[in-house]
C-alpha cells in the first residue's frame, strides 16, 4: 500500500520553472512502480501529463508539455520528479502523482486508471 504524497507546487510567472516532487510517506520503495503525472485545472477535467516506466527508460508526455516538462526519477532517494520549464497560464492546475506495477517495466501508459494516488499539489502561474 503506496501514500504518496507530492510537493514542490507554488505560484509561479509565466515562464518560469518548478519542480514538482513525489514520494511515498510510508517509506516504501518507488522503484518498482511506473509514475504518472496529472493535472486538474479549475473546472475542468483531469488530465494526463506525463508517465515514467518502472525501469526508467520509457517517458511520454502530453503534446503541449512536451520540450518544457522532464519527468525522472531518483532511486537512492525514493522521489520521482516532474521538472516543467516555461510555464504559463494554461499549466495552472492541481497536479497529482499516480503509482502502478501492473504493466510491463518499460511500459508508460496514459491510462488514468492507476492504483496509487497523491493528494496533490496547486501549480499556479500568473502574473
Amino acid at each position: 500500500q503506496l501514500q504518496l504524497v507530492e510537493s514542490g507546487g507554488g505560484s509561479v510567472t509565466p515562464g518560469g520553472s518548478l519542480r514538482l516532487s513525489c514520494t511515498d510517506s510510508g517509506g516504501s520503495s518507488l522503484e518498482t512502480y511506473a509514475i504518472g503525472w496529472f493535472r486538474q485545472a479549475p473546472g475542468k477535467e483531469r488530465e494526463w501529463v506525463s508517465c515514467l516506466s518502472i525501469n526508467g527508460q520509457v517517458t511520454d508526455y502530453l503534446d503541449s508539455v512536451k520540450g518544457r516538462f522532464t519527468v525522472s526519477r531518483d532511486n537512492a532517494r525514493n522521489m520521482v520528479y516532474l521538472q516543467m520549464h516555461s510555464l504559463n497560464a494554461e499549466d495552472t492546475a492541481e497536479y497529482f502523482c499516480a503509482a502502478d506495477r501492473r504493466w510491463g517495466s518499460s511500459w508508460c501508459p496514459h491510462t488514468h486508471d492507476w492504483r496509487y494516488w497523491g493528494q496533490g499539489t496547486p501549480v499556479t502561474v500568473s502574473s
